[in-house]
């Protein structure tokens, strides 16, 4: 399976410290040159900083040689991810932004976010979905109240 991921599900993950259910439910995951660029930028959080200096073995880091161009109402992060996963052609997306999704969805590219990522790995006995959310929520990812009952209203 080739999972390619934009910054921000790593970074979130990474904050409520389930980075290691990346490669648990997918295995090896490939980031474009940009996220990692992103995520060595100095307002970064210092974890995500850290992390991405000394990355894992099963993250490996492609060159994007050519940006799609119809992608410029996005950052450039995701930009690189959607064309990255474009190019090869990869399994799955990751990403959260809701533009970055849409279009990701537009072009065919089946896509998972932060909340799937946690949503599968609660599925396969790997964490307790509420707890996981509850420290999602003590960062800056923005969620609904509605999502959030929905999620969690499955799980009880």
């Amino acid at each position: 399976m080739i999972v390619v991921s934009d910054t921000s599900p790593i970074n979130y993950l990474l904050l409520i410290d389930q980075i290691e259910l990346r490669p648990h439910l997918f295995g090896q995951l490939v980031i474009p040159k940009a996220v990692r660029d992103e995520m060595l930028v100095p307002d970064a959080p210092p974890v995500l900083q850290t992390w991405i200096t000394n990355p894992p073995n099963w993250l490996t880091v492609h060159r994007v040689s050519k940006i799609d161009e119809t992608l410029n109402a996005l950052d450039l992060g995701e930009q690189a991810a959607i064309t990255l996963a474009q190019t090869i052609s990869a399994d799955l997306l990751i990403i959260d932004e809701r533009l970055g999704r849409r279009t990701a969805m537009e072009r065919g590219i089946p896509i998972i976010g932060t909340l799937g990522i946690l949503d599968e790995a609660a599925n396969q006995g790997l964490i307790d979905l509420a707890n996981a959310v509850a420290r999602l929520q003590t960062t800056n990812f923005r969620i609904s109240r509605r999502i959030i009952q929905t999620l969690l209203g499955d799980k009880t």
